[in-house]
């Protein structure tokens, strides 16, 4: 099963090391110097959450308003979280956090597709690390080319359209129903129009907009269920 998750990962690496490249230069050029850059993005391992928290820190936002948009960005963490339970609620403990630290959104759209459902007498875990360790990987050495690279990478590569372009077929993986569907225009809509929102406040309002619909679909049709006589 290690091996299959390596498998199943490594055609996803293009996107990813576009994606990390990307942040690593955006955090290079955000004036934090190359050992903050480093330590920031082994620890946090988020990165949408850092591209989010980087024009709020060069701004000058407010803490608590870095902290809210970074929360908001990574909430779906804690969906993955839910997710996963059925297939590790019987590791230990500390094993479980372990494996939470790799969770990212390339290994939980592959595993979500390996295994719709849990398989009684499967090692799921090992799939799991298999494409986390190769995700992690990728990633890091990606991100940290880019921070060290930095300024000397021009433009005119068009990286930030490559890496907005593997993140948009990441995303689009996961629109496998109309209430995702749904819930990814009601997004789109509320970033447009809240874009005059100071500190890029808008992408905390579309997140809101998006958690609401999911929220009402979810609670839909266990109340129409409920209704019933």
């Amino acid at each position: 099963m290690f091996r299959e998750g390596v498998g199943d990962a490594v055609p996803m690496s293009i996107g990813i090391a576009a994606w990390g490249l990307v942040a690593g230069v955006a955090m290079a050029k955000s004036g934090m110097g190359v050992p903050l850059a480093v330590l920031m993005s082994v620890i946090v391992y988020a990165g949408s959450a850092q591209i989010a928290s980087l024009p709020l820190i060069a701004a000058g936002a407010p803490a608590w308003v870095v902290w809210a948009t970074t929360l908001c960005v990574s909430l779906r963490f804690m969906a993955f979280s839910f997710h996963y339970r059925p297939y590790f609620a019987h590791l230990p403990r500390r094993q479980r956090v372990a494996l939470s630290f790799l969770m990212g959104d390339t290994n939980f759209a592959l595993f979500i597709r390996r295994f719709p459902e849990p398989a009684p007498g499967h090692r799921h875990e090992d799939y799991f690390l298999g494409s986390a360790l190769v995700t992690f990987g990728v990633w890091q050495l990606s991100i940290i080319t880019g921070i060290v690279a930095g300024s000397g990478i021009p433009s005119s590569w068009g990286l930030g359209f490559a890496g907005t372009m593997a993140l948009l077929a990441l995303t689009c993986t996961q629109l496998r129903n109309p209430f995702t569907w749904v819930a990814a225009v009601v997004a789109a809509c509320a970033a447009v129009a809240a874009y005059a929102l100071p500190l890029k406040l808008n992408i905390v309002v579309a997140i809101a907009a998006a958690v609401a619909v999911g929220v009402l679909a979810d609670r839909g049709p266990a109340a129409g269920a409920g209704a019933k006589p």
